[in-house]
C-alpha cells in the first residue's frame, strides 16, 4: 500500500513562491538545504529549486493541489485578500451535494484549490 505523504513544486523562484505559501499556510514547519515544507493535515507541501524548472508553469491544469477546509467560502475570501490571482471563485460541480471548490494560481502560475471535505460514498 502507498502513502501520499509530500507535494513538492520545483521552482526557479523557491524565494517567491515560499512567501506567497507563507502567506496561504502560515510559517513553514521546516527549511533545510533551500527546501521548505508546510505541514497541511496529513500531508506536506514542499518548494524548492529545480534546474530543469523554468519560468511559468505553462500547463497548470496537469497537476492541481486540494486544501481541505469545512468553509471554503471564507477561506477563499481570507487567500483573496492576501492578493492571490483567482482562477474560479467558488461554484459547487454537483449542486445535489454539498461540494465546494475554488481555484487559485500561485506566482509561478500553478493551480491549487480549496475544497470541501470529500462527500462520503
Amino acid at each position: 500500500m502507498l502513502n501520499l505523504t509530500t507535494v513538492m513544486i520545483g521552482s526557479e523562484d523557491p524565494k517567491t513562491l515560499t512567501e506567497f505559501y507563507t502567506k496561504v499556510l502560515g510559517e513553514p514547519a521546516w527549511q533545510d538545504g533551500g527546501f521548505v515544507g508546510w505541514q497541511a493535515g496529513s500531508g506536506t507541501l514542499m518548494i524548492g529549486a529545480h534546474s530543469e524548472v523554468k519560468g511559468r508553469n505553462d500547463t497548470p491544469g496537469r497537476i492541481i493541489v486540494n486544501f481541505e477546509t469545512p468553509d471554503v467560502q471564507a477561506e477563499f475570501e481570507r487567500i483573496k485578500g492576501l492578493g492571490a490571482t483567482v482562477e474560479h471563485e467558488p461554484y459547487q460541480p454537483d449542486a445535489a451535494q454539498k461540494f465546494w471548490l475554488g481555484t487559485f494560481e500561485d506566482p509561478d502560475g500553478n493551480l491549487f484549490q480549496l475544497a470541501s471535505p470529500m462527500p462520503a460514498h
